[in-house]
């Protein structure tokens, strides 16, 4: 499900909420989540609390974490990418973004959690939050994510589609923010689903064969 509607479809998270819980005279979403992408979300009930949280977005107070399956091994401990991000309209509506010298700073932090001959888990730490982040950067070093059919690796998808995954393999596995009203520091986890720990135990079994492996 999308967190908004729009782009075609009627409702998404947040229209949800508001009709389920008519009472609540404000609710807003603090940050996006893509529709592919699963895990924490947090939605504001005051608008102190939404301004309070949106500043701690700006001023990177505002720790978010993903798990992403990649292609390839990536190098053990952590790695930084800061590549400016570009946004572009194509024909159609389709929204894609690039790595661009006049586009705006974004920083990610990826760090190797467990690796397979083919395939790599990763944790990464936004230190910004431009659209399609995770993504982008993962394909400007090398390491498309699984089941993304707009920046990754056909073959890769195909493999991992055999393996279980029928779609994108990133989930926000921790969120952690200053409460707006009582400055306590909050931390939310969602642990992987089902379908996502499915294909770790099958790429356990069955690990993908890099190409010049096969040979």
């Amino acid at each position: 499900m999308a967190v908004h509607g729009g782009s075609g479809l009627s409702f998404g998270v947040i229209e949800a909420l508001r009709a389920a819980r008519p009472e609540a005279k404000f609710l807003e979403l603090v940050h996006r989540l893509d529709r592919e992408t699963s895990g924490c979300l947090i939605l504001a009930k005051r608008r102190s609390a939404l301004r309070a949280l949106h500043e701690q977005l700006r001023e990177n107070r505002m720790d978010k974490r993903y798990f992403a399956l990649v292609r390839g091994q990536l190098a053990a401990g952590r790695q930084r990418v800061e590549a400016p991000l570009r946004r572009n309209q194509l024909r159609g509506g389709e929204r894609m973004v690039q790595v661009a010298e006049d586009g705006k700073p974004a920083r990610t932090d990826l760090r190797l959690v467990e690796a397979w001959p083919g395939a790599s888990l990763v944790e990464a730490v936004l230190h910004t939050g431009r659209t399609h982040q995770i993504r982008v950067h993962a394909a400007h070093l090398g390491h498309p994510l699984a089941g993304d059919d707009k920046y990754g690796d056909p073959d890769f998808n195909r493999a991992l589609k055999a393996r279980g995954l029928n779609r994108l393999f990133l989930h926000a596995h921790l969120i952690a923010f200053d409460h707006p009203a009582t400055g306590e520091r909050v931390q939310v986890s969602a642990p992987l689903d089902a379908e996502l720990h499915g294909v770790l135990e099958k790429l356990h079994r069955d690990p993908i064969i890099p190409a010049s492996r096969e040979s």
